[in-house]
């Protein structure tokens, strides 16, 4: 099979993103080790300045390990095969019959051709999907705190008013209850007895003030009255 697109330039590092599929050629021929090349040749993933296209011109098998182990540069390698469903094809650069580096491995899985992620890629894509769920479960649970709290602040704040009014309440019944007990308390009790009668002879003592009264009393009544001058009386009078 000849290029179509003549001198075509290397297919890029990273194509992940796209896949190949040819369904007219896999309905008319078989997809074995045999073929497989041949339809791998079909996709964008295919170099065709590899060796395996080298060989293919010279009439000879792409895959014939005896001649690729012979030549150096890019060669493409069947590493596993599980015919009809799964091809695992790898590119290499080999620099000798016994050394070759890997660069980039494909599969064709059900017909369909796909590059395979490098490692690091896949470590990448997994740690950043990972921080995106942590940092996703954050701010889901920093939300449902948020409203807990809010939610929180709300019922304490209708529980202390609750808690008022109702204290406001319990405080005025228990005053009402009280002054109902000690007015119950009243009417049962008797009236207080009158305090027993003095004996005979004594005195009951008074006070400082009233002990001033009764002796300012007293000397008010011992002292007469009597005008010295005008009420003298017939004997007290000069004779002339």
């Amino acid at each position: 099979m000849e290029n179509p697109a003549g001198a075509a330039a290397p297919p890029a590092t990273d194509m992940t993103g796209i896949c190949f599929r040819d369904q007219l050629w896999l309905n008319t021929y078989p997809l074995d080790r045999n073929l497989v090349f041949d339809y791998f040749a079909m996709s964008l993933f295919y170099d065709w300045t590899c060796n395996n296209e080298q060989l293919r011109r010279s009439s000879i098998h792409p895959l014939d390990m005896s001649h690729l182990s012979k030549m150096t540069g890019i060669e493409y390698v069947l590493s596993e095969a599980l015919e009809p469903n799964l091809f695992v094809i790898r590119k290499q650069k080999r620099d000798g019959p016994d050394k070759a580096t890997h660069m980039l491995t494909y599969y064709i899985l059900d017909g369909s051709v796909y590059q395979a992620p490098q490692l690091c890629n896949v470590f990448a894509a997994r740690v950043g999907r990972a921080l995106y769920y942590i940092s996703k479960a954050f701010s889901t649970a920093a939300s449902k705190l948020e409203k807990i709290d809010h939610v929180d602040d709300e019922e304490d704040d209708c529980s202390t008013s609750k808690s008022q009014a109702s204290k406001e309440a319990i405080d005025f019944k228990e005053v009402k209850r009280v002054d109902q007990i000690l007015a119950s308390l009243h009417r049962k009790l008797q009236p207080a007895p009158l305090p027993p009668p003095f004996p005979d002879g004594y005195i009951p003592p008074t006070t400082e003030a009233e002990n001033k009264g009764s002796e300012t009393q007293q000397s008010e009544e011992a002292i007469p009255s009597v005008d010295p001058i005008i009420d003298q009386g017939p004997a007290k009078r000069m004779k002339f």
